[in-house]
This record gives structure tokens, C-alpha cells and sequence, in this order.
């Protein structure tokens, strides 16, 4: 009788631990990085590159961004779309 209350004790365990898991994972969490430049662990990107990660977290949408953070992360997409604009005009 122990052993199953055990057993069905690590059960319940296992299983509370997996939305932590899931969140760790990225799964529908916020990129520190590119919203206020925290947890960044030395990440160089080229500028298409962050415009792509830009993309990707706005795509997330209000599931996982509120709307001024949303806004937030427009901006630095627009910011980066002018950068490369520059970049690619001739002469540079």
C-alpha cells in the first residue's frame, strides 16, 4: 500500500513539474532580449536575423505580449527595417 501511494505521489510530481518545463522551453514565453535587452547571454544577430526573431515574437500576438509591449517590439522592427533600409542603399 505504501508503495503505490509512492508511486502515485512522484506521479503527481512528474506532472507538475512539466508546464515548468514547458515554459523553460520557450514555449509561449517573452523574449527579454529583444523586448528591454535583459538576459541577452551574449547574443550577437545580424540585423536579418533580429528582424526575424522581431517577427517571430510579434507573431505571438497578445497570448504571450500586452499591447504596450507589443508596440514596443513594433518599433524596434521598424527601427531594424530602416537600418537595413540604410544599409542597403547605395553608396554604403
Amino acid at each position: 500500500m505504501k508503495r503505490i501511494a509512492l508511486i502515485v505521489m512522484a506521479g503527481f510530481l512528474a506532472l507538475g513539474s512539466v508546464p515548468t518545463f514547458a515554459a523553460d522551453m520557450g514555449m509561449g514565453s517573452k523574449d527579454e532580449c529583444l523586448l528591454i535587452s535583459k538576459n541577452c547571454r551574449n547574443e550577437v544577430d545580424s540585423i536579418q536575423q533580429k528582424i526575424a526573431k522581431l517577427q517571430g515574437e510579434i507573431n505571438k500576438g497578445h497570448r504571450v505580449y500586452t499591447a504596450d509591449e507589443l508596440k514596443k517590439l513594433q518599433e524596434k522592427l521598424k527601427e531594424a527595417n530602416d537600418i537595413l533600409d540604410d544599409l542597403n542603399k547605395p553608396g554604403h
